[in-house]
């Protein structure tokens, strides 16, 4: 990875080690170990010196301490998912402040909050429109969450760092290369400034993740030589258009199906699997072939298929493959195999080269054990802990890296060439308009792209 200014070793800094410092797995019941390990295999050698990784210590609810004060910027579903998260997180926090384009959306999040926690919100600290974002972050908050679409995501991340705010991004934090790089400076100023910025990977803050990781750090599998990630489902949600929505007002209420707002789905939803890859391999890819059509979508302007081959530094392939279409096979999973053996999420296992289990993360004892087991949850706890403890916490860069891994992906499925990292993460492609309106779009109009024209 040196070619592009990031050893190896450094990458993994700065997807994990930034998290804060090395720990070991909570107290209580050993999470893994049902499963036949043999004493005639060779012994196992890491991955990386053990004492480097990141293992959060997931613990149910985060320590006490200062109140924290909290704006929310975004009030559809995951804003609303996210706020009762951080609530549920932790003692002695609140929210104050709420913002979005859309009064009902505020509206909706607001009463919910009254009806849920018994949280009132000031007719002062509701605000709308395209600006809402600076409104809530200037009101007297300590943390924002942004769970806008994704490309407005880099700009609300900076004006948070800028004026000093602990942030949540939801997931993915990037959807071009203007946003990237942005993203990757503001990360440089948040931790110059010690703030804690938590993304919404909550795959690293799973207990069966986070255990798998470090069992395979450990050198279960032996060296990563290749793996598939999936996310497959069907149809995702859409808005039919109202004959009172402007092109834009239709396109946020219906975010999720435009490219410019989402990213499109292997940007915005399989996101999540390309980057528990990357996180285990400490790599990110260098270039990608891949494939997609749009077969069944009802509204916006996006695939909804993908298919990519990514290849990594040291030679390694990763299959990428999503889709969102009706009564076709789904899976949201990840496989990774290794030169010793494999790892699979969909039932949490190791196993050898013969498919003998090695190693199965115990469900029973985390549910004996804790009573936290929400990774959505979970991931506001270690963000809120980090907070009051004032530990290194910044998820910016790996978020961020992976987020232009699935751009990569995008491109060579939409153009039909192949995509190199040097040449993304360059590029000049901004999917942000230079003035923000409810009115006419052209994209509400757009071709959809045709591989290799």
């Amino acid at each position: 990875m040196k070619k592009y200014g990031m050893n190896r070793r450094q990458f993994l800094g700065s997807s994990a080690l930034i998290g804060g410092a090395a720990a070991t797995l909570g107290t209580g019941a050993v999470l893994s170990s049902c499963g036949g390990g043999n004493a005639k295999m060779p012994k196992l050698v890491p991955l990386r010196p053990l004492n480097e990784l990141y293992i959060p210590t997931l613990t149910d609810k985060a320590i006490d301490g200062k109140e924290l004060k909290a704006g929310i910027i975004g009030c559809g579903g995951r804003g609303s998912g996210a706020a009762i998260n951080f609530l549920n997180a932790a003692n002695g926090v609140t929210i104050v402040a709420l913002g979005d384009v859309f009064q009902d959306r505020v509206d909706g999040l607001r009463k919910e909050l009254k009806e849920q926690k018994n949280i009132d919100i000031a007719d002062d600290k509701c605000f709308t429109g395209f600006e809402a974002y600076k409104q809530v972050i200037d009101a007297g908050v300590d943390v924002v969450i942004i769970a806008t679409p994704p490309v407005f995501r880099p700009e609300h991340c900076r004006y948070a760092v800028e004026q000093g705010k602990h942030a949540f991004l939801e997931k993915p934090i990037a959807v071009d290369a203007v946003g990237y790089r942005s993203l990757m400076l503001s990360a440089k100023q948040a931790d110059v400034k010690g703030l804690c910025i938590l993304t919404g990977t909550q795959r690293h803050h799973d207990r069966s993740y986070v255990e798998s990781y470090q069992k395979v750090q450990e050198g279960m599998i032996g060296e990563i030589t290749g793996g598939n990630v999936y996310w497959n489902q069907s149809q995702l949600w859409f808005r039919e258009r109202e004959k009172s929505w402007s092109d834009v007002e239709w396109m946020i209420r219906d975010w999720v199906n435009w490219k410019w707002l989402s990213g499109d789905h292997i940007v915005e939803q399989h996101v999540h699997n390309i980057d528990v890859f990357n996180w285990f391999i400490g790599e990110k890819p260098v270039s990608c072939v891949a494939f997609g059509s749009r077969q069944r979508r009802r509204t916006g302007d996006q695939y909804d298929n993908f298919s990519t081959d990514f290849v990594y530094e040291n030679g390694v392939h990763l299959h990428s493959m999503c889709r969102q279409i009706d009564g076709c096979a789904n899976n949201v999973s990840e496989f990774i195999q290794g030169t010793r053996g494999s790892w699979n999420s969909a039932d949490m296992t190791i196993r050898d080269l013969k498919g003998n289990i090695q190693w199965q993360y115990d469900r029973e004892a985390e549910q004996l054990n804790y009573q936290q087991t929400d990774p959505f949850t979970l991931e506001h706890v270690n963000w809120i802990t980090a907070i009051r403890n004032n530990k290194p916490f910044n998820h910016i860069e790996g978020n961020a890296i992976s987020s232009l891994c699935a751009v990569m992906g995008r491109e060579a499925a939409y153009t039909g060439a192949e995509v190199t990292w040097e040449q993304m993460s360059a590029s000049d492609q901004n999917y942000l308009p230079a003035e923000l309106s409810l009115g006419a779009h052209p994209a509400v109009n757009a071709v959809i792209a045709v591989p290799g024209a």
